[in-house]
């Protein structure tokens, strides 16, 4: 049985121009990833998937910090097998979400992220932090090892700087973050919004059929061979050009004006 929080509100929505920014809304808790949060999270990206007015998503934190991953006390207050695995996979398909809507998904890290939280960050499209943000997979120091959080740091990081930040539970700084591949972009947290709100127009400005055709085709490459992964490439870069969105794009180059999405 998920925790009773009734009369907390757990995920804040908000929408304008095409940008959706879903808040994790439990600032007392650093964010941390309840049962319920998880839930709520996972039915609001299944809704967001299936909305074509949707074009960009912003995952963002209330309060001091981003996430601090799962939430230790329910988990020490459900400590058997069957429960954990249940969460875990409810936590894996959360993730699974993230990376299979047609949207992309941009992470807005204003301070720290850890386990989970840090997975969060790995697991989005893109991940734009302030420069007092702090990163680390901390489970090793209570005695747990981050391996669902390993899934998504191995794939963004190095293999020698991930098993470095799993093993040790030692944060690194935004700047870090960036060089090591965590994170797309740092800039001061008073400009946070604003560095969000260009990279979001400059996808938002592209077409919708391209972006959401090349977000799906990109994620299913990364676990191909090479030449499967090339075959399937041009497979989809053909149906890619013969849409009316590619038709409309060359047009509106040679024409030299804005090209006029229609997403079909």
């Amino acid at each position: 049985m998920n925790a009773p929080e009734n009369t907390a509100i757990l995920l804040r929505e908000d929408r304008a121009d095409g940008l959706t920014t879903l808040t994790l809304n439990r600032p007392a808790q650093f964010n941390s990833l309840s049962q319920n949060l998880i839930a709520e999270l996972q039915q609001a990206l299944e809704a967001i998937g299936a909305d074509s007015k949707v074009r960009v998503v912003v995952l963002a934190g209330a309060g001091k910090v981003f996430c601090t991953g799962h939430d230790l006390k329910e988990m020490r207050a459900n400590l058997n097998k069957a429960a954990m695995q249940a969460l875990f996979s409810q936590c894996a398909k959360l993730m699974m979400t993230i990376q299979r809507i047609p949207q992309p998904v941009i992470a807005r890290v204003h301070h720290i992220a850890t386990a989970a939280g840090c997975q969060l960050v790995a697991t989005c499209d893109l991940a734009v932090a302030a420069d007092v943000a702090r990163f680390a997979v901390s489970g090793i120091n209570v005695g747990l090892f981050c391996s669902t959080p390993a899934v998504a740091l191995s794939r963004n990081l190095g293999r020698k700087a991930a098993l470095e930040m799993l093993l040790t539970g030692d944060f690194i700084d935004a700047m870090e973050a960036k060089a090591r591949g965590l994170i797309n972009r740092v800039v001061p947290a008073d400009a946070l919004d604003a560095e969000i709100e260009r990279l979001a127009k400059s996808i938002i400005d592209k077409s919708p059929l391209a972006i959401a055709t090349g977000k799906g085709m990109f994620y299913r490459q990364l676990e191909m061979g090479a030449e499967a992964a090339y075959q399937f490439a041009a497979e989809v870069m053909a149906c890619n050009t013969i849409a009316d969105d590619a038709a409309e794009g060359i047009d509106a180059f040679m024409q030299k004006r804005s090209p006029v999405w229609t997403g079909k």
